[in-house]
């Protein structure tokens, strides 16, 4: 790794995770021990670390993924970037943001009674007229979104269990925005995940935001369905 014209130029294919932690080091131009403080690591650990006296190990590493942004692919295996686009969904986390009307008005976006991560249907079979269970009219929001729910953990705390997302449909053959959110319609799964570029063009990588969960790899013809989170409500959406 070498600085060209002031910049700091990324690890080596060959690599390692020491090197690449040196590498978020020098990016940060902290002091060892200010990075230590800014990654809440100990830091005689990350010192021993460093001197490859001691192996990082797996809370360390989530240590590293949460407080600095970093993606846990890159930093483990040197996959991906190190610092994956944020995604776009905005967050409204407050109840009072906006309030269920009644199904049958015209104006805003249907919430459907549906948990998005529950089965495997295609989900625009779904949204039917019968499964309206009120609707938001709220800025920013676009009556054509399907508002869903959303259970499990797996993408705390971006998003959490319980709470809903508004999403809209992408066709299959239009360029993926990676680092986003996306519901990802699989043969025996519907799932929402942060969509990751795989090294393989055929390929990729589905992303959880909670690091006690792995990284699935599939197979871009393995989709059935996809559609981009657009807005994130971390609060139950009640009439």
């Amino acid at each position: 790794m070498q600085d060209i014209q002031g910049e700091i130029a990324l690890p080596d294919p060959e690599a390692d995770i020491i090197d690449r932690i040196r590498y978020l080091i020098r990016l940060s131009r902290c002091t060892q021990q200010q990075f230590g403080n800014k990654a809440d690591v100990d830091p005689t650990v990350l010192s021993k670390i460093l001197s490859r006296r001691l192996k990082p190990s797996e809370a360390f590493v989530n240590k590293l993924v949460i407080n600095l942004g970093v993606s846990k692919l890159w930093l483990t295996e040197g996959r991906d970037v190190p610092f994956p686009r944020p995604s776009h969904a905005r967050t409204i986390d407050s109840a009072e943001a906006g309030a269920l009307i009644p199904a049958d008005r015209q104006a805003g976006a249907p919430v459907y009674d549906i948990d998005v991560t529950a089965g495997c249907r295609e989900l625009s079979r779904m949204f039917t007229d019968d499964r309206i269970i009120g609707r938001l009219n709220l800025p920013g929001v676009d009556p054509s979104w399907a508002v869903v729910s959303v259970s499990g953990d797996s993408m705390a705390p971006r998003i959490k269990n319980g709470g809903y997302v508004a999403i809209r449909p992408i066709r299959l053959n239009s360029p993926i925005s990676w680092g986003q959110i996306y519901v990802v319609v699989l043969d025996d799964y519907r799932l929402v995940k942060f969509v990751r570029r795989h090294e393989n063009k055929d390929m990729v990588i589905l992303h959880s935001a909670n690091p006690d969960y792995d990284d699935m790899e599939i197979s871009r013809s393995d989709i059935r369905a996809l559609y981009l989170v657009e807005v994130i409500f971390n609060y139950e959406i009640i009439a």
